[in-house]
């Protein structure tokens, strides 16, 4: 008994394969070209700015001159510096300060990630600390500031479980300490002026003409230099004061 042949498949089913083929193809170049723009969207629509360490050139061209070698991440005495997760397209691996949970306290000698940077994506030419320019502080909510209430603080600054660090000059410059194992005694909060590491950056100025008054007000002078120590140190939750990224002294 001999097999059949089974029948030749016909138009209909040559047209139904060649559309199936067609499907994979536009959802294979889809995938391919939506992985290739991944890269692009965070930076174009900038959903995740960051504070860039000190010396950082514009951001565009920050982005192109880093290489990603973590070589400031390394060197940074308060380990201020991160790199970029995944979800920042191309600012994977890039590196950046989270003010909040860990400032650059600019207490290192010469600005170590400066130096240890080797394309000048953190520019090589910065020599003073008082020329480097991070972005700019601001009183964000002048309500909630303890020193606009005429209130002191008593206790750390940050308490546990907060893990930042801070040089404190009359213990060890060179030894950094947990601001949750350190106390303080105010009779009027000055957090923000008492640990900026930037002389004349920030100052209290009285809100009234009132000798009695104990209320006062952070003041940011151009000397800042945004390097996030005063959002850091900032006991209210959120920071009362915080960085405006990149932001220049005179900008609107």
């Amino acid at each position: 008994m001999s097999e059949k042949t089974p029948p030749a498949a016909g138009p209909a089913a040559a047209n139904a394969k060649t559309r199936r083929q067609v499907m994979r193809s536009l959802t294979m170049g889809a995938a391919i070209i939506g992985a290739s723009l991944f890269g692009f969207f965070p930076v174009l629509r900038k959903w995740t700015p960051r504070l860039r360490p000190p010396g950082a050139i514009a951001e565009q061209d920050f982005l192109a001159a880093c290489i990603k070698c973590g070589q400031c991440v390394q060197v940074c005495p308060v380990r201020a510096i991160k790199l970029g997760d995944l979800d920042e397209g191309f600012g994977v691996g890039v590196p950046y300060i989270p003010a909040r949970e860990q400032a650059c306290d600019f207490s290192c000698d010469a600005v170590q990630c400066v130096l240890a940077c080797p394309t000048g994506a953190l520019a090589h030419a910065v020599s003073k600390k008082e020329e480097v320019r991070m972005g700019l502080a601001r009183l964000d909510r002048p309500n909630a500031c303890l020193a606009r209430k005429g209130e002191g603080w008593k206790g750390a600054a940050r308490p546990a479980p907060f893990k930042g660090l801070h040089r404190y000059a009359h213990i060890d410059r060179w030894k950094p300490v947990k601001l949750a194992d350190y106390p303080y005694e105010l009779e009027l909060c000055d957090l923000c002026v008492r640990e900026c590491p930037v002389p004349n950056a920030i100052t209290l100025e009285p809100l009234s003409a009132d000798p009695a008054d104990k209320r006062r007000t952070p003041v940011v002078h151009q000397a800042c230099t945004g390097c996030g120590m005063c959002e850091m140190i900032c006991p209210t939750e959120p920071a009362s004061i915080v960085i405006d990224i990149r932001r220049q002294w005179g900008d609107a």
